[in-house]
């Protein structure tokens, strides 16, 4: 049996981390912070560093932190022991550095998909939708909604549980119960 696999979903800075936090929380489990975001400049890196404080000040736990911006599924198989839960924050920038690195993004979806089967420790992954707004005007803009749109769709498949993140508070799209 594998262990749960739980999706957030929502708009940029809707409180999707912080659920996400907040479910690790609760549960009781050693956290582990699987980051996907690169400090490519200093806006980027106080973001991460914003990120890093209120993720131990709002749990109280000291949080375990594994950083890759491309193999997710290798690092979720070094790091979702049994005791621990992972989060992953997020799959929206994974698919972003994906196509920067020229990678096969439907491959590499689907690699992670598979990789979920057999984890000893519940996994909470993070994504925008980035599908509600307008069409993007440019190609390599409307690719990437694409792919971060696909996916999306992919983890939902296989997750036990989906919640639709807007202004703090969740919508519950898809239940374990």
């Amino acid at each position: 049996m594998s262990a749960v696999v739980s999706l957030l979903l929502g708009g940029a800075r809707s409180g999707k981390s912080a659920f996400g936090e907040n479910l690790v929380k609760i549960s009781g489990l050693k956290p582990v912070y699987l980051a996907t975001a690169r400090g490519l400049d200093g806006e980027m890196v106080e973001r991460i560093e914003l990120h890093r404080a209120r993720r131990e000040a709002s749990t109280g736990a000291k949080w375990e932190t594994v950083e890759e911006p491309l193999a997710l599924a290798d690092a979720l198989q070094n790091c979702a022991y049994s005791g621990h839960m992972v989060l992953v924050d997020c799959l929206t920038l994974w698919v972003s550095n994906l196509m920067e690195a020229g990678a096969n993004v439907e491959r590499e979806a689907a690699n992670l998909v598979q990789s979920l089967d057999g984890l000893q420790a519940p996994v909470v992954f993070v994504a925008n939708e980035v599908g509600l707004g307008i069409v993007p005007d440019n190609a390599l803009a409307r690719e990437f909604r694409d792919l971060a749109g696909l996916v999306n769709q992919k983890i939902a498949a296989r997750a036990d549980e989906v919640f639709f993140i807007a202004a703090g508070l969740p919508l519950i799209m898809k239940s374990k119960d």
